[in-house]
């Protein structure tokens, strides 16, 4: 069913649910330098992937009217100005190094926290953040002019070839003090959009053969009856598709499965639903309108699992189905952000989670996650529920709702010669590659409900 379709009551709550979101990114930031906060607890430093989603929902907040045009340019420029003016060297305190930037940062200075590695994927979601905002501002007036030239010179100054390993595939990521990480990104990931980027790079690409060492693990499984490219957490099938419109648009081994990554994301929606209803551990209140595994928050204390009465329990763990970890940890954003692939399926979810007061006195919208399964004593309909809220949560809320409502991000970056350039170089063809690049975004007019 399409937004058209929707009951005036339908649409208001979505929009609801979107404006709560939008909050958080304009609300948790430091409009001095633009960085965006990770998770709300105390002395909680900042995320790149979170400010590379803020700067891809201030065009929206600016069409639905939650800011205006002025505020969102000026926090966007703050945002790429720190950026390119912030320390990109070897030093264990610096913000970045080769163009990629450290997972997490500190809110106030910017410098490195944590000794976090410097990210790959994060570094991707930023840009694609970055090339967002371009594409929508397109004013003459030299503000504008100035945040497109610094969105360009801070794409251009990405090293993907650095981060390149010698069998092709991206590393996940680089520290100081001990050099690049072990691990690669080799098979279905979220890292679909982190080589469609490094492809498509003006100044320093990823080589030949970065997409096929990436994708070579691929394989087409059946799964609660399904068949498609599978993979367990939820996230891995939205990341992607937050920033690029994948119908129609097939790669070689998507053509090889008279498929698509949209339609593969549609299907997995569908195994998590099937899998819910199975019900295979017998953890509380899954059913047809209660699913959601992907990475998130958890009632355990650690990530390797904490013993509570006769179940096992995860912190922030990346949970998947059917393979596991599934300790009974549901994450509602996670179903927000799948409505462009199975509304039918989601809109139901949706009204089940608000039944269950996941919404209620809570100002950013829906509880990160919940579970109910926890013997945890709680007064809450669904059991133990995060007490934080966090950027990449909130982001691909906005995004999703935004891209079922008018296509306005798909539409921003169909239109990006850069990303073009990557899915031809990944040897994606169809669909709306096919046509020629519009001149500039028309974003769809809100309607009211």
């Amino acid at each position: 069913m399409s937004w058209q379709e929707r009951t005036a009551a339908e649409q208001t709550m979505l929009l609801g649910m979107q404006r709560c979101s939008f909050e958080y990114f304009w609300q948790e930031a430091n409009e001095t330098n633009g960085l965006v906060l990770d998770k709300t607890a105390a002395d909680w430093p900042a995320s790149i992937a979170a400010v590379g989603m803020a700067l891809t929902i201030y065009p929206i907040g600016v069409e639905h009217g939650f800011i205006t045009r002025a505020q969102a340019v000026a926090r966007t420029l703050a945002t790429l100005r720190f950026f390119m003016q912030s320390e990109q060297s070897r030093s264990p305190t610096a913000t970045g190094y080769k163009g990629f930037y450290y997972h997490f940062l500190d809110m106030q200075t910017g410098q490195r926290a944590w000794r976090c590695e410097l990210s790959s994927i994060d570094t991707a979601l930023l840009i694609a953040g970055v090339l967002t905002a371009r594409a929508y501002f397109q004013g003459v007036d030299a503000e504008e002019r100035e945040l497109r030239a610094l969105a360009d010179a801070m794409y251009a100054r990405v090293d993907w070839a650095w981060m390149q390993s010698r069998d092709g595939s991206v590393r996940h990521g680089w520290r100081p003090e001990r050099g690049f990480l072990r691990y690669r990104w080799r098979g279905y990931d979220e890292a679909l959009i982190l080589y469609l980027l490094g492809l498509g790079a003006p100044i320093h690409p990823l080589r030949d053969g970065a997409y096929e060492a990436w994708s070579a693990p691929y394989v087409w499984s059946t799964i609660e009856g399904i068949a498609y490219l599978h993979a367990g957490p939820l996230f891995i099938h939205q990341m992607s598709h937050t920033w690029v419109d994948f119908r129609g648009v097939r790669d070689a081994f998507m053509r090889a499965h008279d498929s698509d990554y949209f339609e593969n994301s549609r299907r997995s929606v569908q195994v998590q639903q099937r899998y819910a209803m199975r019900n295979p551990m017998a953890l509380a209140m899954y059913g047809e309108h209660c699913w959601g595994v992907t990475a998130s928050d958890g009632p355990g204390a650690k990530a390797r699992g904490q013993k509570i009465g006769d179940r096992t329990y995860y912190d922030y763990i990346a949970r998947g189905v059917p393979e596991g970890p599934d300790d009974g940890t549901l994450a509602p954003w996670a179903v927000a952000a799948s409505l462009p692939f199975a509304p039918e399926i989601v809109m139901p979810t949706i009204e089940h989670f608000r039944r269950i007061d996941l919404h209620t006195d809570n100002r950013y919208g829906f509880k990160a996650s919940f579970n109910p399964t926890v013997p945890c004593g709680s007064e809450h309909p669904a059991g133990w529920v995060s007490p934080y809220h966090f950027g990449i949560n909130e982001g691909p809320t906005v995004i999703m709702i935004e891209n079922y409502r008018s296509e306005m991000i798909w539409q921003l970056t169909r239109e990006c010669p850069y990303l073009r350039k990557g899915l031809r170089r990944a040897g994606f063809e169809g669909g709306w590659l096919e046509a020629a690049a519009l001149p500039s975004a028309q974003p769809v007019p809100l309607t009211s409900a």
